[in-house]
């Protein structure tokens, strides 16, 4: 079994504090395995949950909801804590886990941003009964949809810019109160993107060409092909540090990049408010160069047809053009039509951050010494 068979059963998005006594209960009856701890509070003083799973000597640290408009990553880590113990007592022979949690140790923060969480249930909180209607569902995340800035943005915010970004800092990178720590082999931040034309995965630059990371491609691709996804297809030539690997996929971003793009615009005020990724933070952190992947799908696939021509992303560039007077209020039905605008549904979104994280526990796990 690997966690992308893990039986899912429904899937709908969550909040923090309702999911929060079901991971505590869960990582308790299962103490040899599971950890659960709070590692902090947000910074409105919510609880910011850290779980540990397995006890293997290769190290994993997955986190999501630094953008807390992208609610798939966190629902991810909960499936995966949640139905992943719920497997336990099947042995590696009769289909269950045994196996991973003898070669990895999991360190998962499932919502690092509970407090923009919460400010984005006017739309996450209808998801469920509106995803069948892209319109309604579409003027919803318009309306409602609120999404921090830099300054505020804790995927750029490491190691210690928020109260959020110290507790996962520590959590993550900070090593092992019980023995020697496991060597850091991954880190995977789970994000999504509002609209793009299908699926995305940026791996850490060091590895984006890699020959040992051909598995991890290969399978993205035909993941995405089986949730009916094509791969959004954009080269922006360096922009903002974003280096081109080919039709879906990218290196992950760097604070630096993102600092000099601004300052060359003259724009110093924007510059000094990014600092490190969590995917630079995990390379520091581990003195090496960790395979760390970043997931990137689309809660709006722009779905229609037109004659795409390699590296240009034209459905996805006439939409951000259009995108500001429909989010003034603009109708919105003849651009759905036009776009061929559907919502990703939420299990398949999930199905395939699962098989991205086994994708690269076993890229990681063929290339690392322990």
């Amino acid at each position: 079994m690997t966690l992308s068979d893990l039986d899912l059963g429904s899937v709908r998005f969550r909040t923090s504090g309702e999911v929060h006594d079901e991971l505590r209960a869960a990582c308790e009856a299962n103490p040899d395995l599971a950890q659960f701890e709070i590692i902090g509070e947000s910074e409105e003083g919510r609880p910011l949950a850290g779980i540990t799973l397995g006890y293997g000597p290769r190290l994993a640290t997955l986190m999501a909801g630094a953008h807390a408009d992208e609610p798939v990553g966190p629902e991810t880590l909960r499936h995966l804590v949640l139905d992943g113990l719920g497997a336990r007592g099947w042995g590696a022979e009769d289909g269950g886990l045994e196996d991973l949690w003898d070669a990895w140790t999991l360190r998962i923060v499932p919502h690092v941003n509970p407090d923009a969480e919460a400010r984005n249930q006017a739309w996450i909180s209808r998801w469920a009964e509106q995803a069948d209607d892209p319109e309604a569902m579409l003027r919803l995340f318009l309306r409602h949809r609120l999404r921090e800035q830099p300054g505020q943005d804790i995927e750029f915010g490491y190691p210690a810019m928020r109260a959020e970004n110290r507790a996962a800092t520590d959590f993550l990178f900070g090593g092992s109160a019980s023995g020697a720590a496991p060597s850091l082999a991954l880190h995977a931040s789970l994000h999504g993107m509002a609209f793009s034309e299908g699926a995305l995965l940026l791996i850490e630059k060091e590895w984006l060409h890699a020959p040992e990371a051909e598995t991890l491609r290969a399978g993205f691709r035909e993941a995405a092909a089986h949730a009916g996804l094509r791969l959004h297809d954009h080269d922006r030539g360096g922009d903002k540090g974003f280096r081109y690997g080919g039709p879906g996929f990218w290196s992950t971003p760097e604070g630096a990049a993102m600092q000099a793009h601004f300052r060359a615009s003259g724009d110093e005020a924007t510059a000094s408010r990014f600092h490190r990724s969590s995917i630079e933070q995990a390379v520091v952190a581990s003195g090496a160069s960790p395979l760390c992947v970043v997931t990137e799908l689309p809660l709006f696939h722009l779905a229609a047809d037109y004659a795409h021509e390699l590296g240009v992303a034209a459905l996805a560039e006439q939409w951000r053009q259009r995108l500001p007077e429909l989010a003034a209020g603009a109708a919105l039905g003849e651009a759905v039509q036009t776009f061929g605008i559907r919502t990703v549904d939420a299990h398949r979104a999930v199905r395939i951050h699962l098989r991205v994280i086994d994708l690269a526990l076993q890229t990681a796990a063929a290339s690392t010494d322990v």
